[in-house]
């Protein structure tokens, strides 16, 4: 009797001691409170932040030790969170994300540049994951447009976006009667083409002198252009074009020239001509101009922020003069000399600042006087045409109809569409009947860069992202 009371008794313990090893065991499968708080907080931080080296310690660490205990490792998945994607507009890029419940925001929207426009401080990839945009990441392009320029201004822009890679931020100033139709016309535009660009509408406004002056001085509001560094305070850097500009390759391209610059050049042109003895400032110019041709002011890259900041040698005050104090004395003494209004002030500023300018070649601002006298742009027969410039009107008349052809495809061509199959194949047939004319006689300098813009947009587009199967 006494050995079976022994018996019961030993049993009684080894089940309470079983009993109790296997709550202890249950209750070590759960993280502790101090972990979980941990895991979640790693979850929250976006990639490449400093922080999260310390916290994927702490997560390898407790798994390990948990791992040696029990033999299983902990789940990750029991901590995942849930993620929420904000909306995308017109001209605005995607809106901050909603913050977590407890958490803190993960996207900011910020303000880029003078323009009050919201956009998305983090841009996401494919798979939603957020990621860093750095505003370098972001081109700036400034238009004027006044009058009948608002086909012209929108086949510009368009162009730039086919081929681009990184975003574009547009400053157009336009007339009051057009911003509307700007406006109305770019909401229009597919949701593939507004993820690539943000626009901000401007009024045509001058900081000195008479605006109605300023406003007639050459092409309707044409002298626009030389008061961007004044009024878009906020930007560092921009490319500014005239209306009648069609890229044929990504303005990525010129953008890099920006790196290029020396300690001194703050702006860059091309030359308006290659040939002095052909040109008209080297005949006919009764101011000082840029160099032996002068220079074309129809595409202009400019580092707005060494412009603000710089004083400029002139021919009015031994001193200097910044160039906002320098524009309206300027135009004063020399107006009765001018003939290409703002340009040739930038000419005559150049003349005495020429270490402030930077010199691209002729393929960056190709215009009729480079194949209508014969062909004088030795970059564009080697390297094609990179932007077409259709000065004189050419886009709109029969005078040199290769430069129709090509601002006629840019048009006609609708968004989303195979471009060898809706834009460079009608390019190519169509420039058959241009070979008789001046400067349809030399086909390649026209289709050679665009040819090659298209093949790397496709390879970047579609074979990049083919993954062989396994």
């Amino acid at each position: 009797m006494r050995i079976h009371c022994k018996v019961v008794l030993i049993a009684v313990c080894l089940g309470v001691f079983l009993l109790l090893y296997f709550l202890g065991s249950n209750a070590a499968d759960e993280p502790d409170p101090l972990f979980k708080e941990v895991v979640v907080e790693h979850e929250r931080e976006e990639p490449g932040e400093d922080s999260s080296s310390a916290l994927v310690t702490s997560w390898s660490h407790k798994e390990r030790v948990t791992s040696e205990l029990h033999g299983r490792d902990v789940k990750a998945k029991k901590f995942a969170k849930k993620k929420k994607k904000g909306p995308a507009g017109v001209g605005v890029r995607a809106g901050a994300e909603e913050p977590p419940p407890g958490g803190r925001r993960q996207g900011k929207a910020a303000n880029r540049g003078a323009t009050g426009v919201n956009a998305e401080s983090k841009a996401r990839t494919k798979a939603g994951r957020p990621v860093s945009r750095r505003s370098e990441d972001v081109m700036q392009l400034a238009v004027v447009a006044c009058g009948n320029r608002l086909d012209e201004t929108l086949a510009m822009v368009k162009s730039a976006l086919l081929f681009s890679l990184k975003k574009i931020t547009f400053h157009i100033f336009a007339e009051d009667p057009l911003a509307p139709q700007f406006e109305n016309r770019l909401n229009q535009w597919p949701r593939s083409v507004s993820t690539k660009f943000q626009y901000r509408i401007y009024p045509i406004t001058f900081s000195v002198g008479n605006a109605d002056e300023w406003k007639k001085l050459f092409k309707p509001c044409a002298a626009q252009r030389l008061f961007l560094p004044v009024i878009l305070k906020d930007v560092d850097s921009l490319l500014y074009v005239d209306t009648d500009v069609l890229f044929l390759r990504p303005m990525d391209d010129i953008w890099s020239l920006l790196k290029s610059f020396n300690s001194t050049q703050l702006a860059a042109m091309a030359p308006e001509h290659e040939v002095p003895k052909i040109g008209w400032y080297s005949r006919f110019a009764r101011h000082p101009f840029y160099g032996l041709t002068g220079v074309n002011s129809g595409v202009m890259l400019m580092n707005l922020t060494r412009i603000r900041s710089t004083v400029f040698k002139n021919s009015i005050i031994p001193t200097g003069l910044s160039w906002e104090d320098l524009l309206h004395p300027l135009y004063q003494k020399y107006k009765n000399h001018i003939t290409w209004g703002d340009q040739d002030l930038l000419n005559i500023i150049f003349h005495f600042n020429p270490e402030c300018l930077f010199i691209f070649p002729c393929q960056w601002n190709y215009r009729p006087d480079h194949c209508m006298y014969g062909s004088n742009c030795k970059g564009a027969e080697e390297e094609g045409v990179s932007i077409l410039h259709g000065n004189r009107g050419v886009y709109h008349d029969d005078k040199q109809p290769a430069f129709k052809v090509i601002y006629d495809a840019i048009c006609d061509y609708p968004f989303e569409d195979n471009m060898f199959q809706s834009l460079f194949y009608p390019i190519q047939t169509k420039f058959l009947d241009t070979v008789n004319t001046l400067c349809g006689r030399i086909p390649q300098v026209f289709l050679k860069q665009i040819e090659k813009t298209m093949k790397k947009v496709f390879e970047d587009k579609v074979v990049r992202h083919i993954r062989p199967h396994k």
